[in-house]
């Protein structure tokens, strides 16, 4: 009996070491699947913590741009106001002027120089386009000058400079936008033709 027991343990042996050895195969196939599935897991969530990341700095980013858009517009108006102060004093009186005068004149120009310089500084310039083709993004057109020697839509003055902060306008310029010359039009009547229209 002892005998009969041996042969029927080794007899049944071959057959548990072959389920055992699937078993781990098995086992082996499913860690891959759940280690990849883990690792896609792990890649997605590293992404969109990229995205995230990236995402945030552009709205703060904007949204430092719009706070100190809002200011600046309001100090723009300043800065304007020193430059037609400065434009109003005639340049014969300039040159006569007292010291007292040249003082004040310097103190102006010199805060006129701060203001622009403390825009720059947070992302805010300005921009006077003469000379440049007109563009409805960045300008806006205050009247036509007939010029036979510039082109049609051409900048030839610049009534108050335009502002930029960042790649956005603050606020347009205000331009006189060139004609090319003066436009011969047919006679309307025997009377009279009508050019320069």
């Amino acid at each position: 009996m002892t005998e009969q027991t041996a042969r029927a343990e080794d007899a049944a042996a071959p057959p548990e070491a072959s389920s055992s050895t699937s078993q781990p195969a098995e086992a082996s196939a499913d860690s891959a699947a759940a280690a990849a599935e883990l690792k896609d897991r792990l890649l997605r969530t590293l992404a969109e913590m990229e995205n995230l990341r990236k995402r945030t700095e552009r709205e703060v980013a904007e949204a430092r741009a719009r706070g100190v858009g809002s200011l600046a517009s309001d100090i723009v108006g300043a800065a304007d106001n020193m430059r037609r102060a400065l434009a109003a004093l005639k340049p014969e009186v300039r040159a006569t002027a007292d010291a007292t005068l040249k003082s004040f004149v310097d103190g102006v120009e010199l805060t006129e120089r701060d203001l622009l310089r403390a825009l720059e500084k947070n992302g805010v310039r300005q921009f006077t386009p003469r000379g440049q083709k007109f563009d409805p993004n960045f300008h806006e057109a205050m009247f036509e000058v007939p010029d036979a020697s510039v082109p049609a839509g051409i900048i030839v003055e610049v009534v108050q400079p335009g502002y930029m902060i960042g790649e956005r306008v603050l606020r347009p310029a205000l331009v006189g936008v060139s004609k090319g010359g003066a436009k011969v039009t047919s006679p309307v009547n025997d009377n009279s033709a009508v050019a320069g229209n």
